[in-house]
């Protein structure tokens, strides 16, 4: 895998009792994921998850992902830290079991997140920094930051940039 969290598991090496698994971004990792995610930093990505066999060829992946990131603010693009506390729970089937979503209507949230298992192996790390993607603040804002619009001219500012403005000026002198 490709990306800077090439974490994964081989569905063989995973036993029946599953893996309890800590897994924290080195700092090379957390500097590819700044980078990828274009953050200011990430400062500590930590996953505490276990890796479970459903049976069928089927495994969950529940737990915990923590992270402390830095991004821009919107405003002031001074730096803004983030606390990233979210839960995992995640299905891997193999990758031709995976149903297929219709244009039937369907609640998103009535389905279970489900991940294709690729070759044999679970891509734990892919769906880690994808999980850490849709957690940021898409508006990060530092506190007390506020945008002042400032209005500079008007209709007239526009009509001197209109580029008929000239030939305007022309038509009234003939």
């Amino acid at each position: 895998m490709s990306g800077p969290l090439a974490w994964s598991h081989r569905v063989t090496e995973i036993p029946e009792a599953g893996l309890n698994l800590t897994r924290s971004a080195t700092p090379e990792e957390s500097a590819g994921i700044a980078e990828e995610l274009d953050l200011v930093a990430c400062d500590a990505l930590t996953a505490k998850f276990v890796l479970l066999p459903l049976g069928a060829g089927r495994y969950r992946m529940s737990g915990k992902l923590t992270a402390r990131v830095t991004q821009s603010c919107i405003v002031t693009l001074e730096p803004v830290a983030q606390t990233i506390d979210e839960a995992i729970d995640i299905e891997f089937w193999p990758a031709g079991s995976v149903p297929e979503v219709g244009e039937e209507e369907v609640e998103a949230l009535s389905l279970p997140e489900i991940e294709p298992i690729e070759h044999g192996w679970i891509q734990d790390g892919r769906v880690i920094l994808e999980l850490l993607s849709s957690a940021l603040d898409l508006y990060p804002r530092k506190s007390g930051a506020r945008f002042e619009w400032e209005d500079t001219g008007g209709e007239a500012a526009v009509e001197a940039e209109n580029p008929f403005a000239a030939l305007k000026k022309l038509k009234k002198e003939t």
